[in-house]
């Protein structure tokens, strides 16, 4: 690299920072209306939202997620984001399912892991 050039890792960082991140989706379908240019490859809910907490104006974001397996247990993700910095840490859990909780118009509400 010449003096003075940059490397692509330091413009991607640039550009990624220079981005307005959404954080209040919940449901690819949610996604798709607040994320322009956002592509799905296969099922964008295989993973269901069970808990999610997020600042727009702080730019951090806390969530779990989780992938029900058949009736042998869950795949659980939990993600914490705080500006570009982001960290997961995902874990098998036998035995586990996922609860959704829904109003009277059907509509789910919250989620559980049982």
């Amino acid at each position: 690299m010449k003096k003075g050039e940059k490397s692509t890792v330091e413009t991607t960082v640039k550009d990624a920072s220079a981005s307005k991140k959404t954080f209040k989706n919940t449901e690819a379908s949610g996604a798709k209306k607040n994320v322009k240019d956002i592509k799905f490859w296969g099922n964008g809910d295989a993973f269901k939202l069970i808990s999610k907490a997020h600042s727009e104006n702080e730019g951090w974001m806390k969530s779990t997620k989780a992938m029900q397996v058949g009736r042998k247990g869950c795949v659980v993700q939990v993600t914490t984001q705080q500006g570009n910095n982001v960290a997961e840490a995902v874990v098998w859990i036998p035995g586990v399912s996922i609860q959704e909780d829904r109003d009277v118009e059907g509509n789910v509400v919250s989620r559980t892991l049982i």
